[in-house]
């Protein structure tokens, strides 16, 4: 019966991390627009040289693939959170899975 509640408590982890692989692509959206629109316009980081379409070409292609993903990320972590064998308070277990779909993008920006 432990090594079922185990195998429970472990599957929204691996499938947190497993879901950080294709969340790479929504991030380095998120932050390709973010760093030639607003963060460049404050200042903090320099627009590409070659960017000079406008943001609204790559908002056209950002909203969807953010959207599919997080609609894809939020179902998967609901059906998992349900089914987990002690109830797991929401902050922690939203927080926790957070951070483990952006650890390989995260580490992809830091040793990359």
């Amino acid at each position: 019966m432990e090594c079922k509640r185990l195998w429970k408590s472990c599957v929204p982890v691996v499938a947190n991390l497993l879901l950080g692989i294709p969340a790479i692509v929504p991030a380095f959206l998120i932050w390709y627009v973010l760093s030639n629109g607003p963060l460049a316009e404050l200042g903090w980081t320099d627009r590409e040289p070659t960017e000079n379409d406008g943001m609204w070409l790559w908002l056209v292609f950002v909203v969807p693939v953010v959207a599919c993903f997080g609609g894809l990320w939020t179902l998967l972590n609901l059906w998992m959170r349900r089914r987990l064998p002690a109830a797991a308070p929401p902050g922690p277990y939203w927080t926790l899975a957070a951070t483990l779909t952006l650890t390989p993008y995260l580490l992809g920006v830091a040793f990359g």
